[in-house]
């Protein structure tokens, strides 16, 4: 079968693997002139691993992947902690597949690799997509075309392919802001291999190590910010606004920031609400082209992940005829998984910045709660989800 992809992002590449890997005659069309650096740190829970280790990555994952100890909620005023939740082995004892936090550029590389047999169209546009009469097409901004069996729009969060399909819609802006840095190992030796997320009124500072041999500690700092809505992911943030932004958080965070140099980005976060279709006839949608998500669950790459799984398994299940239905199947199947994660990052915009006051205690009873429950099952259904063998009927 034929598939025209456009994005050659972490969804679209994943997508492209996995179909190559079962035979299908796979091409890609990317806007960008080549693979970029692009984002500085993403998080991998094992819904993820497992079919980064099916596309072949294991060895790549084991080799520039840092599996953090702990996940950690911190208090923004002193960095006592609010609940542990044990990674290393761990997620391999309970899911079979690790916890990974990765530096985005080596990410893309071994998906590249893991797709480097699929034809890849750098340079090329995607502008809107068609049904044909026993196909579909992908349509260019040079003029050109792509014809194929099944066109997939995994061209992000303001998907060309989409607005072709649905129209035009403005996407969501949470009125927050988010500076990223990467700050190298050597400069904050002294910190354990952790995934902290400090939580405090009205923001809220992730960080953790990235790279091969960690090399990098990755800051990812939430800030509220009414009128900046510039998405772009490499516009220059301010450092000295940045060092401001937390001066009263702890002295341990401010020993951190101390150590961060320019340059130093921020972008926009915006989100989509959740779509009730997600294709029409031979034409579907593929990760933040249909579930643009805020980064709060740390699932948006995992997202796109699983949806290339199981569209692979669909139309590799079907004939040409009957695409039109596997593609119907799929954002069933889909759809409401998604639109939860949705829901739940939006729903921590809010939750890991209370005030601090009576709401903020009971968020924080709750998380010492679970900590001494030791609960191992809160994040079983979204760590055990498989989405290379859930049924698809």
């Amino acid at each position: 079968m034929k598939v025209a992809i456009a994005g050659a992002g972490i969804g679209g590449l994943t997508l492209a693997a996995l179909l190559h890997r079962a035979g299908h005659d796979v091409e890609m069309v990317e806007k960008a002139g080549a693979f970029g650096e692009i984002g500085a740190g993403i998080q991998i829970s094992p819904n993820g691993t497992r079919i980064l280790e099916a596309i072949g990555l294991s060895a790549a994952l084991a080799r520039v992947g840092t599996t953090p100890r702990r996940l950690v909620a911190r208090r923004w005023q002193d960095d006592s902690e609010l609940m542990a939740q044990p990674m290393g082995a761990a997620p391999i004892q309970r899911y079979g597949f690790a916890y990974y936090n990765i530096y985005r550029p080596d990410l893309i590389d071994m998906l590249a690799s893991a797709a480097a047999e699929v034809p890849i169209r750098f340079g090329a546009e995607a502008v809107a997509a068609r049904n044909t009469g026993s196909g579909a097409a992908l349509e260019l901004a040079d003029g050109d075309s792509v014809e194929a069996d099944v066109v997939v729009g995994a061209d992000g969060i303001h998907s060309a392919v989409r607005d072709s399909l649905f129209g035009q819609t403005p996407s969501r802006f949470s009125e927050l802001v988010a500076y990223r840095a990467l700050v190298p190992r050597e400069r904050v030796a002294d910190l354990p291999v952790e995934a902290t997320n400090r939580q405090g009124p009205g923001q809220h500072l992730v960080s953790y190590f990235v790279g091969a041999q960690q090399r990098y500690l990755n800051l990812v700092c939430i800030v509220p910010e009414k009128h900046w809505d510039v998405e772009g992911w490499n516009e220059p943030g301010s450092l000295e606004h940045l060092r401001a932004d937390f001066s009263d958080w702890s002295p341990s965070l401010n020993a951190v920031l101390d150590e961060v140099s320019e340059p130093i980005f921020r972008w926009a976060l915006h989100d989509r609400s959740p779509l009730e279709q997600w294709g029409v006839g031979r034409v579907t949608l593929l990760g933040d082209a249909c579930h643009a998500m805020l980064p709060f669950m740390a699932q948006g790459a995992c997202q796109g992940m699983e949806d290339a799984a199981v569209l692979c398994r669909l139309l590799s299940s079907t004939d040409q005829r009957g695409v039109p239905e596997a593609l119907a199947r799929y954002a069933r199947i889909r759809q409401p998984r998604a639109a939860e994660l949705q829901k739940r990052s939006r729903s921590n915009a809010t939750i890991f910045h209370l005030p601090d006051g009576p709401e903020q205690q009971r968020r924080d009873a709750r998380y010492a709660a679970i900590a001494r429950s030791g609960a191992q099952d809160a994040f079983d259904w979204l760590y055990g989800y498989d989405a290379l063998r859930i049924d698809l009927d």
